[in-house]
């Protein structure tokens, strides 16, 4: 670990560089060219353009036969005008790295230059993948997975900062720990009218406002009280003029759900309301309803020897390593874990003398850069163990 320690400020550096030059989800060409010169000239395998955009694996084999693990870190940002101030704030007006990617890049560009240096003295290999596209759905994890590149990997580890808590503390959560997501939209078409003669029409701002309050009882009343599910409407286009019935309005809404048989209860009540909406007020629905990322799941035997592994590392870096409650946020880092055992873990990150930190996706999302050596010191520990 010395080794990281002595680059800590080359993290550092890259960070910064990749938090200037942000790239939306699937158009990350220079951030994917700059990861892959980083590894030009070093003895190692590059995969470039894996998955179905810029992914890249870099595979380390190490001079003993030994384990194939896998280490995930993502490099898209978000499409966020940043306003935090930073003297290397995004240069590219309109997007941001507001979720830490420019982070988890940078650790894991140095980390993996460390194994390359230590593989004549590891058993196994280590396959490095920088994924693109964590944010924009239907993502870059699952196409990676499908692209069978990771058949041979037999335990797979990921992070993620979060500024829940200060550099030094790492979180995890055994067995479900973030909820699965899918998207709606739906259409809905009346006949248009005066708003002098509603009889003439068929209103659908009012079947579709039926729709906003009914959805609601999905969970009130099909779901088991001990089941997480949650379901928002996120948009309502209905704007028209003040006394004209509109022909058709959308509406646009999130669900998220832990286990797939909760998902599988909200889209079957969802079709439902939408045939009764047809019935009862006379309009046509059109209803789009796909999966996005299923529940991340981490693999309880896998998360036992990781926790044992961080408790026992005895690093003044890493301070506190305690359970986390289960977080309604999505991951497609779930794909990986839906074919592959292993563990996602969380990273904190909140800034210094701060009381109540801006969190992930927020313009003025910040991190104390302490933990970027954190991160790469945790997951150091945990690729040297399973390699030794």
């Amino acid at each position: 670990m010395d080794m990281l320690e002595k680059r800590e400020n080359e993290i550092i550096d890259i960070r910064r560089h990749l938090h200037q030059h942000p790239e939306l989800s699937f158009q990350e060409k220079n951030t994917a060219n700059y990861i892959a010169d980083f590894y030009k000239n070093k003895d190692v395998t590059i995969q470039t353009e894996m998955g179905n955009g810029y992914g890249i694996i870099v595979t380390i084999e190490g001079k003993k036969p030994g384990k194939t693990i896998g280490l995930r870190a993502d490099f898209d940002a978000l499409p966020i005008h940043e306003e935090t101030e930073l003297s290397f704030q995004s240069q590219n007006d309109g997007v941001m790295h507001a979720c830490g990617h420019d982070g988890h890049t940078a650790y894991m560009l140095v980390l993996a230059d460390c194994l390359i240096e230590l593989k004549d003295s590891f058993a196994g290999t280590v396959k490095i993948i920088h994924q693109h596209a964590e944010e924009t759905p239907p993502g870059g994890a699952k196409s990676i997975v499908e692209s069978g590149a990771l058949e041979d990997v037999d335990v797979i580890f990921g992070t993620h900062l979060f500024p829940t808590d200060p550099a030094g503390t790492i979180g995890y959560r055994s067995g479900y720990a973030m909820a699965g997501r899918n998207y709606f939209k739906l259409h809905i078409k009346g006949k248009g009218g005066h708003g002098s003669s509603p009889q003439n029409a068929n209103d659908p701002i009012v079947a579709g406002s039926h729709f906003v309050t009914a959805v609601q009882t999905i969970v009130s009343r099909r779901l088991n009280p001990f089941d997480m599910g949650v379901v928002t409407i996120g948009s309502f286009d209905g704007k028209g003029s003040f006394n004209i019935i509109k022909d058709s309005i959308e509406i646009e809404g999130d669900v998220r759900y832990m286990e797939k048989h909760v998902q599988e209860v909200i889209q079957q009540e969802c079709k439902q309301l939408v045939r009764g909406l047809e019935e009862q007020f006379n309009v046509t629905c059109e209803l789009t309803y796909q999966d996005d990322y299923p529940p991340l799941y981490n693999h309880p035997a896998e998360m036992n020897e990781v926790v044992s592994i961080l408790e026992q590392a005895n690093d003044s870096h890493i301070q506190a390593v305690k359970e986390y409650p289960a977080f309604s946020g999505s991951e497609d880092y779930a794909y990986y874990l839906e074919k592959i055992p292993g563990v996602f873990f969380n990273i904190g990150c909140k800034p210094k003398h701060v009381k109540d930190a801006y969190f992930n996706h927020h313009p003025k999302f910040d991190i104390d850069e302490a933990a970027l050596l954190v991160s790469a010191k945790a997951v150091g520990y945990v690729a040297c163990e399973y390699l030794s």
